[in-house]
């Protein structure tokens, strides 16, 4: 009972030596980039970084939460691209714009709820059940759009969520970096948030200390498809289109890594959502940095790969495995 007690109380700091292994990258990267690739510091180049780096954030953001339960959601990407696609098609038949918003959050929110139902009340596997729907929705969008973009969206939708900069600032960083403050404050704060890490450490002593363990898992995964339908509006917005191929299957991959980098266990009840945000930060200048000196797309994953395996074994190292 004390352990249950303990765990609730007292959410686990951020795993330290990874914090500091992801910084020493991210400053040997900025470092090499203006020896090698001074071109990266020019101000729209680095404005560009910023806005991947929000979005990528953004998807984050909503991973490093599942992940702190104990779970995974590989679907988000093609979750964002199924709500965009949804409020797209919404726009073009009706002619307005309000309700579409609300589409994409909703969509992006009820298939969360759909994985959820899977992992917290069928018991099934995390993994296999959030990459048949990835499978199942990147399917179904290309099916809806014929693999054809939808444009020529509302000019009232494109100004209220363009990435048009305030303050020299993007609107779409500065949304993120809000959000990263509320998401940061409730899990450290709020019993839910506490419930999260609890679990995520966990379930046997969670049990215990009579926590809802499935209303926790359920929620984490409704809120990480909320993020993917929010990111869905915020990139239809940016690209003024909305399209299957924006849930690419390499998006995964980034988002997972933005996680472990930033300090986010695999084996969950661990990490920080600021963190997570740091982690999109450094995939997103590695990315850039690759497509700037002419590393191939494939040579790029092997690289990301590489990356990850490495900070899971640091994972691994610090007795991540519960």
């Amino acid at each position: 009972m004390a352990l249950a007690e303990s765990l609730v109380s007292r959410p686990r700091a951020v795993p330290s030596r990874q914090m500091i292994v992801s910084i020493l990258i991210l400053a040997a990267m900025l470092l090499l980039l203006g020896l090698y690739a001074p071109n990266f510091f020019r101000y729209n180049n680095i404005l560009n970084v910023f806005l991947q780096a929000s979005l990528l954030g953004m998807l984050a953001i909503g991973m490093a939460v599942v992940m702190i339960v104990g779970g995974i959601d590989l679907s988000l990407p093609a979750n964002m691209a199924m709500s965009a696609i949804l409020g797209a098609l919404y726009m073009k038949a009706t002619g307005e714009w309000v309700g579409a918003p609300f589409i994409m959050a909703g969509a992006g929110a009820l298939i969360g709820l759909v994985n959820g139902l899977a992992v917290a009340r069928l018991k099934m596997i995390p993994f296999v059940v959030t990459l048949a729907m990835m499978t199942v929705i990147s399917g179904t969008s290309v099916w809806m759009t014929n693999s054809l973009s939808i444009s020529q969206l509302p000019e009232g939708f494109l100004d209220l969520f363009g990435a048009r900069p305030f303050l020299r600032i993007p609107i779409t960083v500065i949304i993120v970096a809000m959000l990263g403050i509320i998401v940061t404050i409730l899990m450290r704060s709020s019993i839910a948030g506490r419930w999260a890490y609890a679990v995520g450490i966990s379930e046997k002593a969670s049990r215990v200390a009579r926590i809802p363990i499935a209303h926790v898992v359920l929620a984490s995964y409704v809120f990480a498809g909320l993020m993917a339908g929010v990111t869905g509006i915020l990139l239809t917005a940016r690209l003024g289109a909305a399209s299957a191929n924006m849930g690419n299957d390499g998006m995964v991959l980034d988002i997972v890594s933005a996680c472990v980098v930033g300090g986010i266990s695999i084996y969950g009840g661990s990490g920080r959502i600021f963190g997570a945000l740091f982690g999109a930060l450094l995939i997103t200048v590695l990315s850039n940095a690759m497509n700037l000196i002419g590393v191939s797309f494939y040579l790029s994953l092997v690289i990301k790969g590489a990356v990850i395996i490495a900070f899971v074994a640091v994972d691994g190292r610090r007795g991540g495995v519960q």
